[in-house]
């Protein structure tokens, strides 16, 4: 377990602007860690045969490690003068960079809380499904409202014509879901009860008070109930 947690700390390590040093130093460790799981799954192998693959955390240990291989050979593997289908060499060696990070979900086969905490969020999935779409429906019904009332409004400190608008339901949809999650949820609010006194033009970019309750509903129902819905869920 110290080991992959090692390897959580080198995968950490790497971000845009490395020193060539680092880099280099990265590159090593994740040759070092690879062979190391290669060795633990040969060894696996010998000792339970082909029995080794009728336990769930051993096959998805033998994906990992395939993947880590995968990842080594394309590294070394020259695409500059591929044609036809090996053109999509590098886009598979990036895929494959990517899956280094399910290493991390060793730790679960590793650890017996953990397993026990992903155990209760598999016997959860069904009815946090239902919570789901309950808070799609209520999306939904924003989201038509926002259009309805809020369709004429294209500029504010927040809102744009082209982007952050209630111009159309998909729009609606997509901000409504950002501003639930706190994001100048309040600035928006503002935005869509200005009213001829704070400027605005007759018939444009002119809001309603009706804007104050609706995101403070917004804000309270999809925030913190649904929330604190999918937590009571889990916990029962």
């Amino acid at each position: 377990m110290c080991f992959i947690m090692l390897n959580m700390v080198q995968m950490a390590l790497l971000f845009e602007g490395n020193t060539v040093g680092m880099l280099f130093f990265l590159k090593i460790t994740n040759y070092i860690f690879t062979v190391v799981f290669l060795v633990e799954c040969v060894l696996k192998f010998i000792a339970f045969g082909l029995s080794y693959f009728n336990n769930a955390w051993n096959k998805f240990d033998f994906f990992v490690v395939s993947a880590s291989l995968l990842d080594v050979v394309l590294e070394f593997t020259d695409f500059s003068n591929a044609s036809g289908i090996l053109k999509v060499g590098p886009k598979i060696a990036r895929v494959m960079r990517v899956l280094r990070v399910t290493r991390i979900l060793r730790l679960a086969g590793k650890a017996e809380s953990l397993q026990a905490i992903l155990q209760t969020i598999m016997f959860s999935i069904p009815a946090l499904a239902n919570v789901f779409f309950l808070l799609i429906l209520i999306y939904f019904m924003l989201s038509v409202l926002a259009n309805f009332n809020f369709n004429n409004i294209t500029e504010g400190e927040v809102i744009d014509p082209d982007y952050k608008n209630f111009k159309d339901f998909y729009s609606s949809f997509v901000l409504l879901f950002a501003l639930s999650t706190g994001e100048d949820w309040n600035k928006v609010m503002f935005d869509c009860s200005r009213t001829k006194e704070w400027g605005c033009v007759e018939g444009i970019n002119c809001g309603s008070w009706f804007s104050y309750p609706f995101f403070f509903i917004l804000i309270l129902v999809c925030s913190y109930i649904m929330l604190n819905l999918f937590i009571l869920v889990i916990i029962q």
